[in-house]
């Protein structure tokens, strides 16, 4: 299928799409490549179609999706990328479609931010049967990523994700509204969640913090805009990858993930579920995202002795290990500790509404390992400033050994 890739109403390059698998067979003129995704390799006006296809892969449904195999039966479609292309791969997360070149398509038209959307991929998507023979692909729901069921719908107007979570515990919904509420409290930007049920089941609901002028740029993106230097550290690129960018607040903003993915225990902030937003148009950046997608923590595959003990919790992005990744911390200066006092009842509040799912032992187990890990903080916080400390009266010490004083008033 020979179609134009767009960004928005800009044509970016003529590309053709294998109608089997649903890659990017071919590459022909490039019409505007400062428009092609960030960290697509161009190299003397050619796009390098392996750059480009990975980009294009990801941004369909991974095949580790949670029923996905099923919901593509039903769907009679033989792969994820296949039903990437027949929704035009459109997202709400970013500004990029294919074009078919025998359509007279407009962005105007089809886009989701402004244009209503079939629920018949995220009625599938979420187990539902056919309905009738034909279906309407038109859906953002083929462009939704990670490992959870999830889909968009439009709820008084405004596009809302709903996520839902994994057995046995299905805690991640209610971890989002914790994580957002501690945000709140530490005054981190970030995408509130709230709780619904269905079918006796919980999801999180968020709204679409992408609008249709702006975009999310992941940081996988961020960090292929540049070639890492061997002896340069994961994190150092990326924060020299946002300043080459002319973001200059990346410091500040991992300061406060790091610093709350460890009070949450989160096992999975990957360089895909955090980044920058930019104008689709103009592509200037805007800064950083709003701290979204934290579910996937507190423990919520765990037994409470797992939780308790804390040996199995794994961490991402820069390090594997959160004491590890903490070190990376510029500085607690920021954190106002008073704001915190409330947390316990806070997380024991929204886990009383889990029912079956959760029970006061678990939530307590919850709750005990935050403050636990606020204490931490709360130490490590204290000995920076206390060696901050004796590094300026060591500095002033030496200055009046050394007798710099009197240097001084030689030089008047």
């Amino acid at each position: 299928m020979k179609c134009k890739l767009m960004h928005k109403r800009t044509a970016v390059a003529d590309i053709e799409i294998d109608e089997v698998y649903g890659g990017i067979q071919s590459i022909g003129t490039v019409y505007n490549p400062e428009h092609l995704p960030v960290g697509v390799a161009l190299h003397g006006g050619i796009i390098e179609r392996a750059s480009l296809n990975e980009w294009w892969c990801d941004r369909s449904i991974p095949a580790s999706r949670s029923g996905i195999e099923t919901a593509l039966v039903t769907l009679g479609v033989g792969s994820t990328m296949l039903l990437l292309t027949r929704s035009l791969g459109l997202s709400l997360s970013d500004q990029y479609w294919i074009c078919p070149v025998d359509t007279q398509l407009k962005w105007d038209d089809v886009n989701f931010f402004e244009n209503a959307f079939s629920d018949d991929i995220g009625d599938i998507l979420f187990g539902a049967a056919k309905k009738g023979v034909a279906l309407d692909f038109s859906s953002p729901d083929s462009t939704s990523d990670g490992n959870l069921q999830k889909r968009w719908k439009i709820i008084d107007g405004k596009r809302c994700l709903i996520k839902g979570g994994s057995a046995p515990f299905r805690q991640q919904p209610f971890n989002e509204v914790i994580a957002s509420g501690i945000m709140e409290r530490l005054d981190i930007p970030h995408i509130p969640y709230s709780v619904i049920w269905s079918d006796g089941a919980p999801y999180s609901v968020c709204e679409d913090f992408v609008t249709k002028d702006s975009e999310l740029v992941p940081a996988w993106r961020i960090i292929k805009s540049r070639k890492k230097d061997n002896s340069t550290s994961m994190y150092m690129h990326f924060v020299n990858c946002c300043d080459a960018l002319g973001v200059k607040d990346a410091v500040l903003f991992l300061d406060r993930m790091i610093t709350l993915d460890y009070i949450i225990a989160n096992e999975d902030r990957h360089y895909g579920n955090f980044g920058l937003l930019r104008d689709a148009e103009t592509l200037r950046w805007l800064g950083f995202a709003p701290i979204y997608d934290s579910g996937t923590s507190l423990g919520y595959n765990k037994m409470i002795f797992e939780m308790r003990s804390e040996r199995d919790v794994v961490c991402k992005p820069f390090k594997n290990k959160h004491t590890e990744q903490l070190k990376l911390v510029s500085s607690f200066d920021w954190i106002d500790f008073d704001k915190l006092r409330d947390v316990r009842e806070f997380i024991l509040d929204v886990l009383s509404s889990a029912g079956e799912y959760s029970d006061v032992s678990r939530a307590e187990a919850v709750a005990d390992g935050v403050e636990r890990r606020i204490r931490n903080v709360r130490s490590l916080a204290m000995s920076r400033r206390k060696e901050e400390t004796e590094a300026d009266t060591l500095s002033t010490e030496d200055d009046v050994e050394r007798d710099v004083a009197e240097d001084y008033t030689q030089n008047f």
